[in-house]
């Protein structure tokens, strides 16, 4: 995704995990278009805010008690005409969890309040082998008139 036309920057609060994001691409082309940092998503404060966000399975990595945070979140850090897509996984049915079963109605819920429409739910037809048919890839627009 990262780009001269796109700056990307991935956030985990694991510093272990940002140390071996840094590794495994210090060798790419595109280096120079991409940040990781270490902190925490939901009191991260950037010195700007993007025009897309892409949640890879953040959302049901989470204890389903925070998603609304999850929610407010994602629309502090969004422009007011911001999108965000979601990897939706595991959209199936069962208890317990990380992984916590997710649903393209339980995002909805989540954001319609936040002014957020659903542009698109699609299966995604790139998953890998045991995931097939257990993750859909989700895109909703903010409307600019409910930005927080």
């Amino acid at each position: 995704m990262a780009s001269p036309q796109r700056h990307v920057v991935g956030v985990d609060k694991s510093e272990t995990a940002v140390k071996r994001a840094l590794e495994r691409t210090s060798e790419l082309l595109n280096k120079e278009y991409f940040t990781f940092e270490v902190a925490d998503f939901f009191n991260w404060r950037p010195l700007e805010l993007f025009d897309l966000i892409f949640d890879y399975t953040f959302f049901c990595a989470i204890d389903p008690s925070m998603r609304s945070a999850w929610g407010s979140q994602i629309g502090n850090l969004l422009k007011p005409d911001g999108e965000l897509i979601a990897l939706m996984f595991p959209v199936d049915k069962y208890e317990g969890g990380p992984p916590f079963a997710v649903s393209p109605d339980e995002y909805d819920k989540v954001l319609s309040p936040l002014g957020f429409k659903v542009v698109s739910v699609e299966d995604n037809d790139l998953a890998i082998e045991p995931r097939k048919g257990k993750e859909k890839l989700g895109r909703w627009k903010r409307n600019s008139l409910h930005a927080l």
